[in-house]
């Protein structure tokens, strides 16, 4: 007897619960943008390191307006004035240089007169006017970037500034992506009658990209018991993680299923409570991953974001599925008895607007979507102006 599709949480713990993280290594911070960081990274020193200017202008000691100084020496980044600021003195200093010994504060360019080589205070200085202290920005042995956390531009320069060169990340998942059908060819190729152009492999390996993996191997199977075993072999061979689309129903050309568990693939499940994308697969072999998804095109990449995406964050330590959010439907939407539904949305303004037909081969429903509205199953349609939960895609 078959068991029941599982709840769409269901299928994603399971998943997760057979994810095995991967090892870290030393990575290189100009090779470190959208890597996991697996180790927490702390700040070695102070940033900035001493006092300095805000402003192009001129470091002085605080006092009234009206005062009249007399110009010492020059302060450029780089190279700080060796000459104390006293008391009727000042220093010309150019942005982040530092501040001279005795001066507290500087006063921009704009609120200066400067002739003969003296220089005319127009406004009052307070203490610290346009000065940085150190350690306002980071603190030495404070914990400045966290585990798990993915590498910005920002974060690989936050993490240069408190003093590295390297840092310590998950090894990037390995990803085979294999579509299955005579009736694929490649994208671009005459169509012979009841051929399609292959998209859903260009389409997986993008969003395999953009989850943090990389593509190793790619690759088109035939309709064949054969054919099946041998390209499924070679992909388990070559990656942490096996994603398939297409093959895996119950038809008489749906080879997959089989392959898999001749080559000694477990079935953890098989189908969701889901639409589009029931008939999902996923299993394991020792500790690489193996996603049969369904092969209609948007089936295919709404399974990838519900399952595959969490699990190749999960591998690098990063958190394994993105937040949902609620929003209230722009229009109503009937739904399914017996199963969730994905519906593609674009978010406006805390509305949810269906993107036009939510057919399962119409994968230009998600051109202008960036989440997934989950629709829960039930006997009547859900109104206009209904909560529901999203995730972005």
């Amino acid at each position: 007897m078959r068991s029941e599709p599982l709840a769409i949480d269901d299928a994603r713990a399971r998943v997760l619960a057979a994810v095995r993280p991967l090892e870290a290594q030393d990575v290189p911070l100009a090779e470190a943008l959208g890597r996991v960081l697996a180790e927490d990274v702390t700040a070695t020193r102070d940033v900035p390191g001493f006092a300095n200017s805000a402003m192009d202008g001129f470091a002085v000691r605080a006092g009234p307006a009206g005062r009249r100084l007399v110009l010492v020496d020059e302060s450029r980044a780089g190279a700080t004035a060796t000459a104390a600021v006293g008391d009727g003195e000042a220093v010309r200093i150019s942005t982040g240089a530092a501040l001279p010994a005795g001066a507290d504060a500087v006063l921009q360019l704009e609120l200066v007169t400067e002739a003969d080589g003296t220089v005319t205070l127009r406004d009052a200085v307070p203490p610290g006017r346009n000065v940085r202290h150190p350690g306002e920005d980071l603190r030495a042995g404070t914990v400045v970037l966290r585990a798990g956390a993915t590498l910005g531009a920002a974060a690989v320069g936050v993490a240069a500034a408190a003093g590295r060169a390297s840092v310590r990340c998950a090894r990037v998942p390995t990803v085979a992506v294999l579509t299955t059908g005579d009736e694929l060819v490649e994208p671009g190729a005459p169509l012979a009658p009841g051929q399609l152009h292959d998209s859903n492999g260009l389409t997986l390996a993008a969003l395999v990209a953009r989850a943090g993996g990389a593509v190793v191997h790619r690759a088109r199977v035939p309709d064949s018991a054969e054919g099946t075993r041998a390209a499924i072999d070679r992909a388990l061979a070559a990656a942490d993680v096996l994603v398939l689309s297409g093959g895996v129903s119950v038809g008489p050309h749906d080879h997959v299923k089989g392959a898999l568990a001749g080559l000694g693939v477990d079935e953890v499940f098989w189908r969701v409570a889901l639409r589009p994308g029931k008939p999902t697969w996923f299993g394991t072999q020792g500790p690489t991953l193996v996603f049969g998804l369904p092969g209609n095109p948007v089936s295919a990449m709404v399974t990838f974001l519900l399952f595959a995406r969490p699990a190749v964050a999960a591998l690098q330590g990063a958190a394994a599925a993105a937040p949902r959010e609620r929003a209230v439907l722009a229009e109503a939407i009937m739904r399914s008895a017996d199963r969730d539904e994905c519906v593609r949305v674009r978010v406006r303004d805390g509305r949810a607007e269906p993107t036009g037909p939510q057919g399962s081969h119409q994968l230009t429903s998600m051109l202008e979507a960036d989440a997934l509205a989950i629709v829960p199953r039930g006997e009547t349609e859900l109104a206009a102006g209904s909560e529901v939960e999203l995730e972005r895609i």
